[in-house]
């Protein structure tokens, strides 16, 4: 395993974190502790979950996902886990949490509180707004339309002061963005230098084969104002390991949950998959390897957030890790892309 040290910060992480969005839904606790055991002895020391996890969201599960990984954290040595996890923001329903999430600053000192109960912790390593409180466009959304703009939205400033209170009590040690703009970074990095408040550390958003968004601006912004990237959803729901292509019915969260991952229920994504398969299995590659190896080689790439359902998928994407990309495979990859630009932006 090698680890970084995220940029303005004092975590040093795994380039691998595991991803818990599974755990009560698709995992049951124990296979959830199975994971979290083969992480860590992988090398492994990033965790990350939420506050609305498991996905889909529902109120019968709501908090599922961080009550497993707080029984698994109870018998851990803290200070070896980086942990993760975040708050979730309004526009999306979940009317059963607080009575809809708001990133007022009351709201996100009591969700963090709430979340401590459920890990069974004092502190959280790295505290994340789940998705702007403006409209921005994410979840398979593409343009940004002002006419989508809430009537009330808690202004940076606020939402940044509800963070500095937990970190100024110890609760939270750094602070991080997620589902965010070029914009959205710069506005919170400058809010928190002028008002003196915790300045984010890094940014969670979508990267993958089908999805390089993330390279449109934010890379620049990111570099140069030392945000880290946590990569997530690395192999777009599973899509980009072929099992659907090879197997429609396949099981997994695409078959399982209907009209889920939007972003990838585009046009081109099929094709681009079919090709990104094909030249994985041309170079002796699995295409899930062919996609993680390709995340993890990117220099903007802080750590990249697996997911996986089963052993079998958490031990292909760990040796994912031994992979080197040739020149070759490299200009191949690009190639495809310059056929195929984003097909789930």
């Amino acid at each position: 395993m090698r680890y970084r040290l995220l940029p303005a910060s004092d975590l040093n992480v795994s380039v691998l974190c595991l991803g818990t969005m599974t755990f009560g839904e698709q995992n049951s606790e124990a296979e959830g502790h199975a994971q979290l055991d083969r992480a860590v002895a992988a090398g492994i020391n990033f965790i990350d979950t939420a506050e609305m996890y498991p996905v889909p969201a529902k109120a019968d599960t709501q908090g599922a996902t961080e009550r497993i990984v707080g029984s698994w954290l109870a018998r851990q040595p803290r200070d070896r886990i980086v942990l993760a996890t975040k708050v979730a923001g309004p526009q999306r329903g979940m009317a059963w949490m607080r009575g809809g999430p708001q990133f007022t600053a009351a709201q996100i000192v009591a969700a963090c509180e709430d979340s401590l109960r459920r890990l069974q912790t004092d502190y959280i390593d790295l505290y994340q707004l789940h998705w702007p409180a403006r409209h921005v466009p994410m979840f398979g959304d593409t343009y940004f339309d002002p006419a989508r703009e809430p009537e009330v939205v808690p202004s940076v400033y606020e939402q940044l002061e509800g963070l500095d209170r937990l970190v100024r009590a110890g609760k939270v040690r750094h602070v991080g963005l997620s589902n965010e703009t070029p914009w959205g970074v710069m506005e919170f990095l400058r809010v928190a230098r002028e008002n003196d408040l915790p300045r984010p550390v890094s940014i969670q958003n979508v990267c993958n084969l089908l999805h390089r968004g993330f390279e449109h601006g934010l890379t620049e912004v990111c570099h140069r104002e030392q945000v880290a990237l946590l990569a997530y959803s690395p192999l777009a729901f599973g899509l980009l390991s072929a099992k659907y292509q090879d197997d429609p019915a396949s099981d997994g969260r695409m078959t399982r949950f209907p009209g889920f991952g939007a972003r990838y229920a585009k046009p081109y994504v099929q094709a681009a998959i079919a090709d990104y398969a094909a030249l994985a299995r041309e170079h002796g590659l699995t295409p899930t390897q062919l996609a993680l190896a390709w995340l993890n080689s990117r220099w903007y790439v802080g750590s990249v957030i697996l997911g996986a359902t089963s052993m079998a998928q958490l031990d292909e994407n760990l040796a994912s890790l031994d992979i080197t990309l040739t020149p070759e495979l490299e200009a191949a990859i690009e190639a495809i892309h310059a056929r195929s630009p984003n097909p789930a932006l």
